[in-house]
């Protein structure tokens, strides 16, 4: 009983900080039940701001287009980042090699205000000196790579840097060359994090709306751009009907994600275990 009494407060401070985050989130998803057109005011259970959420094709085809360019993006980032990442810990030290790791990693403490409009600035430049600029989804495209690659470039760079590196150099003496180590070896050990950081630029890029408005075209206007200025003329339901949605996605590829990673986490600890016991 005394052990319980000494642990309140700290079951108690959890509980504070997981109400802060996760409580708006649900009282969210609750109203996106609501049958009342005002979001705040309880008068019924109902579906049907998900039936005229179907029937919105403006909001659809956003939400269609932040799709697509969220998972290109991802995918671009994972690849450079995965090459970023094999620089930063693989690679011998090379003059600029500190500089490098400094210049991936800058947009993380970037505001996203200048981000986008530096890029803004540097398609303008591109327009007028060779008379082409990237416009409309594949700008978006590019500025979405660009500050998500720091954050992929980071959940890989950590992980590589945790990697037994006696197993690649056991390869490399058996006759593996440099690439197919790296498919091999450490391709499949790397893949829980490599999924980890594709998830996490999936999310960044379909949640980002400072720098898609910075960059987007007259035809290419995101999910959250549509949202934010629907929230300014007032809250709509369908737009909780959609953030409900999006939630249960998320989250549900968020715990395949780290039931992935507690898998080969579970099944590193057995492989050690059976090691130990062989040398036992």
């Amino acid at each position: 009983m005394s052990g319980y009494g000494k642990r309140w407060p700290t079951w108690l401070i959890l509980g504070f900080g997981f109400s802060f985050l996760y409580l708006p989130i649900l009282v969210l998803m609750f109203y996106s039940f609501n049958e009342n057109k005002l979001a705040t005011v309880w008068s019924g259970f109902s579906l049907k701001w998900y039936v005229a959420l179907m029937q919105n094709d403006q909001m659809l085809r956003a939400a269609w287009l932040s799709i697509k360019i969220a998972f290109w993006t991802a995918t671009a980032a994972v690849v450079l980042g995965t090459m970023a990442a094999l620089v930063m810990t693989r690679m011998r030290v090379f003059t600029g090699k500190t500089l490098f790791g400094a210049l991936i990693t800058a947009p993380l403490v970037m505001p996203e205000v200048i981000l986008g409009l530096s890029i803004l600035m540097l398609f303008m430049s591109l327009g007028s000196m060779v008379g082409f600029a990237p416009r409309g989804v594949m700008s978006i495209w590019i500025a979405h790579v660009t500050f998500t690659l720091a954050f992929v470039t980071v959940v890989l760079a950590s992980r590589m840097a945790e990697l037994d590196k006696s197993l690649e150099e056991a390869a490399m003496d058996l006759g593996a060359n440099r690439v197919k180590v790296f498919f091999l070896i450490t391709l499949p050990i790397i893949a829980p994090a490599i999924l980890a950081g594709w998830l996490l630029a999936f999310t960044l890029s379909l949640d980002d709306v400072v720098v898609a408005s910075f960059v987007s075209g007259p035809n290419s206007t995101t999910l959250p751009m549509v949202i934010f200025s629907s929230a300014r003329r007032g809250l709509n339901p369908q737009v909780n009907a959609l953030a409900t949605i999006m939630v249960v996605v998320v989250s549900a590829a968020a715990f395949f994600a780290w039931w992935l990673m507690y898998r080969e986490e579970k099944r590193k600890q057995r492989d050690m275990q059976l090691a130990l016991q062989d040398n036992g």
